[in-house]
């Protein structure tokens, strides 16, 4: 299947190691900003291909992984509320909050559904107008427009009963704040090509130039992420520092206008929190006056809910790349997908679930029975 086969061609693969064997010279610590990255990484054993010299670190690039306790806590008391329809997508439903997750309210009779798009809720509020129906609208710019769209067509339709959870983060400040950092270690960066998509990649250009770090945006096959690590390379051994477009049948500078309009008209930029990291300023969307009615948080009034996340989870300390998933004490053991501790064990994109699922770093003494 083409964007399949030929961008999984084991040759080419070698060809490319080979290449990036050729030019490395010293040690090199880069990160990958996207959870389908790392996915693809671990899953195809890429950094275990990879010269000695490189070490690839997994950063904050899951949205359900760095959506904070205090939102998902705000979730799951709306959740529970009489006469409402709670819609998320699949993922979020297992992300633990202080005391339970998504689908605990939901065994316990809370009215909660997958949806697929945000636009399902908008139907879901359309037939049920008895009921209040929240959409949980977490992400980075990737799935923001879509949400912003069932945020209009809500106000086109007159739906009172429709509101929106947003927990939106943006990419961008989250570089800086990891650039800034006097625990950084971080030398290049690996940009979501999906986000890219619809931003563009114009934002990183300061961000390389002030910080003299390497951006290259990077798609998500094994060939894509390799053709990124080559031209991060590349530009580290020649002492640059461009942002590169390494993605050009994805992403163009400029980005999806059109997705940035609908942005532009439902979102204004906000301070967010980041789960395991904390406050970084302007990294997030939040609905604007326009559109304000349509706030969940501010509806159901859980706008002051505050929490304490677990002591024995270092989900912080993975998300900004300071440790390994199988450097947390807790990994395989109190922490399992089953039995988790934070959102990296249990997101389809979480670095700690890649870990566990593909096994390479768990003992057999580790697995629980």
């Amino acid at each position: 299947m083409k964007y399949l086969t030929e961008f999984r061609d084991g040759d080419l693969v070698q060809k490319l190691l080979a290449e990036i064997r050729a030019v490395v010279t010293r040690p090199w610590a880069m990160m990958e900003v996207c959870g389908g990255q790392t996915h693809s990484i671990i899953r195809n054993g890429i950094d275990q291909l990879l010269p000695p010299e490189i070490e690839l670190i997994h950063g904050p690039g899951c949205p359900v992984c760095v959506t904070p306790l205090e939102t998902i806590d705000k979730a799951l008391a709306i959740a529970a509320q009489p006469d409402v329809i709670f819609c998320s997508f699949g993922d979020m439903l297992r992300v633990p909050g202080s005391d339970c997750d998504l689908f605990t309210v939901k065994s316990q009779g809370g009215d909660v559904r997958i949806v697929y798009s945000p636009l399902d809720a908008v139907k879901i509020a359309r037939e049920n107008p008895s009921k209040q129906v929240v959409f949980f609208g977490i992400g980075f710019e990737t799935t923001a427009p879509a949400n912003a769209m069932a945020v209009v067509q809500a106000k086109k339709q007159g739906l009172t009963n429709f509101s929106m959870l947003v927990s939106h983060v943006l990419v961008p400040p989250a570089i800086e704040a990891l650039m800034s950092a006097p625990t950084n270690r971080v030398q290049a960066f690996l940009a979501a090509g999906h986000v890219c998509s619809v931003m563009g990649y114009w934002q990183y250009e300061p961000l390389a130039a002030q910080y003299h770090v390497p951006i290259v945006v990077t798609g998500f096959e094994p060939l894509d992420v390799l053709v990124g690590i080559h031209r991060v390379i590349l530009q580290l051994e020649a002492g640059r520092a461009d942002v590169e477009n390494g993605y050009a049948r994805a992403v163009q500078r400029e980005g999806n206008v059109t997705a940035q309009r609908i942005l532009a008209e439902v979102f204004e930029v906000c301070d967010r929190q980041w789960r395991g990291i904390g406050l970084i300023p302007q990294s997030g969307w939040q609905l604007n006056a326009t559109y304000r009615e349509f706030d969940a948080a501010v509806r159901f009034q859980v706008e002051n809910v505050h929490t304490q996340e677990s002591p024995l989870c270092q989900s912080g300390q993975v998300l900004q790349g300071l440790i390994k998933p199988n450097q947390c004490p807790a990994f395989g053991k109190e922490c399992t997908p089953r039995k988790p501790l934070g959102a990296t064990m249990v997101s389809s994109e979480g670095a700690c679930a890649a870990y566990y699922n593909y096994g390479r770093f768990i003992s057999v003494e580790s697995i629980p029975s």
